[in-house]
């Protein structure tokens, strides 16, 4: 029963943060204020894992918000992207590049290690692969989260400066038609049947991409039409901003302030670059730069995609980048680091 309580009292935090955030009018408020909030939470020492069901249950109802966006009109669209997605792959090695040299050269770490670290996104591949072979995971560790917390805070800001975005705080969904319950069930236990079969093959954001390709086929054919529940949709986001907050927990103060200067310069490095590209892509993809801003930020799958949706822009487009993004580093990636530890073995001691 106490851990029960423990749990309504962390979601109630979470929520009464984003509820602020939407009070003051803060873009993506749902989602950047439970997140602030749950971290700050989290200092206190009350805070407490959450529960595998709830962070399933936030990536199903986001993944049915992010599919109604698409639509007969968006998949047309899609013939667009081509060239957007070749940038993308120059942006993240250039990205990559860019940070690794700042960490190396200004805060003197091991070439592997700075890698890592500066790979923009797919957190838990990261991590594993640090892990495997030897690399201080915890700096790494700090200098990912870091990227992401200050995308998620700053980043829908950002999007309305530059003249993108048009939900600002509102309910995802808000004013639209609600979908039929049987569409709703349909999409729901669909979405979890494919993101079942999608968790044993070891694909990324396993029940947010199941949900969002039933979503995405059932309102691109027209099968289903309208949202779900907007209350529903939003309790997804304060769960999710939970499940970002639990990301800075169990790190050590001491290793914390060591890696923060670091994980600042390497976070604005690759978010220069990632504008720089995003603005290129944007202009050859036919989308707004906000779109482009948000595709090519180097933050994780989950976090952008539905920051695209709850900010009023292309989730297609965001989250298409986002995915192609995240399967590349995971091939990549392991063979990278195992090769640079053959030419540094220092660098797996």
């Amino acid at each position: 029963m106490r851990l029960v309580l423990a749990h309504l009292i962390q979601i109630l935090v979470a929520a009464l943060g984003g509820l602020v955030f939407h009070g003051l009018g803060v873009p993506a408020a749902w989602l950047s204020g439970s997140a602030i909030a749950a971290t700050l939470w989290g200092l206190t020492g009350w805070a407490v894992p959450l529960p595998k069901a709830l962070a399933d249950a936030a990536m199903l109802t986001s993944g049915a918000a992010m599919g109604a966006a698409v639509s007969p009109a968006a998949i047309a669209a899609m013939g667009r992207y081509p060239g957007s997605l070749i940038l993308l792959v120059i942006g993240v090695v250039a990205i990559s590049a860019a940070s690794t040299a700042w960490l190396t050269r200004m805060s003197g770490w091991r070439k592997a290690d700075a890698v890592l670290a500066s790979v923009p996104g797919a957190l838990s591949t990261v991590l594993a692969v640090a892990a495997d072979r030897n690399a201080e995971v915890a700096s790494i560790a700090i200098v990912q989260n870091f990227r992401l917390f200050v995308l998620i805070a700053l980043l829908p800001s950002l999007v309305v400066v530059t003249g993108g975005g048009g939900n600002g705080g509102a309910l995802i969904g808000e004013g639209l038609p609600i979908e039929s319950p049987e569409g709703m069930a349909f999409i729901l236990l669909g979405g979890l049947a494919l993101g079942t079969v999608f968790n044993r093959l070891k694909v990324a954001a396993p029940i947010l991409l199941g949900a969002t390709i039933v979503s995405s086929v059932s309102h691109g054919t027209e099968w289903v039409t309208g949202v779900i529940p907007p209350v529903i949709a939003t309790g997804g986001l304060v769960l999710i901003g939970l499940f970002i907050a639990e990301r800075f927990r169990n790190l050590q103060r001491s290793t914390l302030r060591r890696a923060l200067v670091a994980a600042f310069g390497s976070f604005t490095v690759g978010m220069v670059v990632a504008a720089l590209f995003a603005g290129v892509a944007a202009w050859l993809a036919g989308v707004s730069f906000a779109n482009g801003l948000v595709a090519f930020a180097p933050g994780g799958l989950e976090a952008m995609t539905v920051l695209a949706l709850i900010l009023g822009l292309d989730p297609l487009y965001v989250g298409i980048h986002h995915l192609v993004r995240f399967l590349g580093i995971g091939l990549v990636l392991p063979l990278l680091i195992a090769w640079l530890q053959r030419r540094q073995p220092e660098a797996a001691e």
